[in-house]
């Protein structure tokens, strides 16, 4: 009975793609978290380099400049590299750059190197660009072309929910006791606050050692994996210039902006609570507590978008709500807080912050800017054709307004202006992405 041999020979292998489907959309679903955890971190890093490298508040937001400009020098190129190695290949090369970053750090703790540090972190960021270069095609060819969509959604999942955990996890490490580490380099002389100084800078050695190892671990995962090695297909139909189209040139200036507004209520939050005397046992949370809006925003964004409102529709209702909220936190006085209950996962026990309410409002910008990358994205490359690549590496580019605005904001919070008043410039970037959601994205030629 032949046919039964035949019917047996398909299960099988219905069976061995099922099971390759489901380990490679496992190690996507790895990547999409590491890149969440990568990226914020940096909030941590922020007040923890601060202390232990003696910065002033503009000195230490560099930490972001270095992280987000390597997209800015990597995007274009990473197209021509993947091109020269493949996209699976490509991948690994990006995981074995991030683990040279990772290393770096060791050699900036034992010297206490602002400057190694910054370095690591933009090798850190180079890595990561060309990374995220390369897995965004493998998201909807590793299954079924109808459940692309899920696949995505829980790739967003694991991105967010790695970036809450981050700054909770490496703040337990560095920050354990940093209220009575403030208070203790107020006080020690000279000779005293270099050695606990050296102690403090001393303690990444161990989580970025061991971030390496599992980046390396990564790499190795990701070279030997069942995840095809994909052709770069050559698009085709549509002429002239790239920048003869409004809608890309419009939103690559979108993007920066919310890239620039994202990182600010991620990164400035817990040095915008230490100015207004939030102990910094408390203000270390504040990352994860802007990232916790940002998740319930993507569940939001899963369940509505398109069965509700379109992408168009959620990008304008995004960018109002930031305009609102933002004004909000500038005019809330900061004497006002509130006691908030969250779960430590570390230490797995239910904490109450005490929470200034201009700080809550920060933190609730996350829930404004969940949405606002993926609307702007398939709406500025619709329609580009053969562009569509080159166009892909731009909004890749813009990510460096992460890098830009941040270092803005330091700036003007050292001023006279102050650091409430500083979160005026988001103002202005909210209004543009409102303009792009209604008209901007629209307009076909200059």
């Amino acid at each position: 009975m032949p046919w039964v041999g035949r019917l047996g020979r398909r299960y099988f292998h219905r069976m061995s793609r099922s099971a390759h489907s489901a380990s490679a959309i496992a190690i996507l679903g790895a990547l999409y978290f590491l890149f969440g955890f990568v990226t914020w971190l940096n909030g941590t890093l922020i007040p923890y380099l601060k202390i232990a490298c003696e910065l002033t508040t503009g000195q230490a937001l560099w930490i972001p400049f270095a992280f987000y400009i390597s997209y800015f020098f990597l995007s274009l190129p990473s197209a021509y590299i993947l091109e020269r190695t493949g996209l699976k290949r490509g991948m690994m090369i990006g995981l074995l750059v991030m683990a040279v970053g990772a290393v770096l750090f060791i050699p900036a703790a034992g010297a206490r190197s602002y400057a190694m540090f910054l370095a690591g972190l933009f090798i850190i960021g180079t890595g990561l660009a060309l990374l995220q270069t390369a897995i965004n095609p493998y998201v909807t060819v590793v299954g079924p072309i109808e459940s692309a969509a899920a696949r995505i959604s829980i790739m967003g999942i694991c991105n967010k929910v790695a970036g809450v955990l981050a700054p909770i996890i490496l703040s337990s490490v560095i920050l354990a006791d940093a209220d009575q580490l403030t208070t203790q380099l107020a006080t020690f002389d000279a000779s005293a606050r270099t050695g606990l100084l050296n102690e403090l800078a001393g303690r990444v050695v161990v989580p970025y050692a061991f971030m390496a190892t599992v980046l390396l671990a990564l790499a190795l995962l990701v070279r030997f994996s069942p995840l095809p090695e994909l052709e770069l297909e050559k698009e085709e139909g549509t002429e002239g210039s790239v920048l003869a189209y409004p809608r890309l040139v419009f939103g690559v200036i979108a993007l920066f902006l919310y890239v620039g507004v994202e990182v600010m209520a991620g990164d400035t939050i817990g040095l915008y609570g230490e100015s207004l005397g939030v102990p910094l046992s408390n203000a270390k949370y504040f990352t994860a507590l802007t990232l916790i809006a940002m998740v319930i925003g993507y569940l939001i964004g899963n369940l509505t978008i398109p069965r509700f409102i379109s992408q168009s529709k959620a990008l304008a209702i995004s960018a109002v709500v930031g305009v609102i909220i933002t004004i909000a936190a500038i005019f809330i006085p900061a004497g006002l807080s509130a006691r908030i209950p969250f779960v430590d996962l570390v230490e797995l026990q239910v904490i109450a912050l005490t929470v200034p309410l201009t700080v809550v409002l920060i933190a609730l910008l996350g829930l404004a800017n969940a949405l606002v990358w993926p609307a702007i994205w398939p709406l500025a490359i619709h329609g580009l054709g053969k562009h569509t690549r080159i166009a892909s590496a731009m909004l890749v580019m813009a990510i460096v307004g992460g890098a830009v605005l941040p270092k803005l904001y330091g700036m003007l919070a050292e001023s006279s202006v102050g650091y409430q008043q500083a979160y005026w410039i988001m103002v202005p970037c909210y209004l543009f992405i409102l303009w792009y959601a209604l008209k901007g994205a629209r307009i076909v030629r200059w």
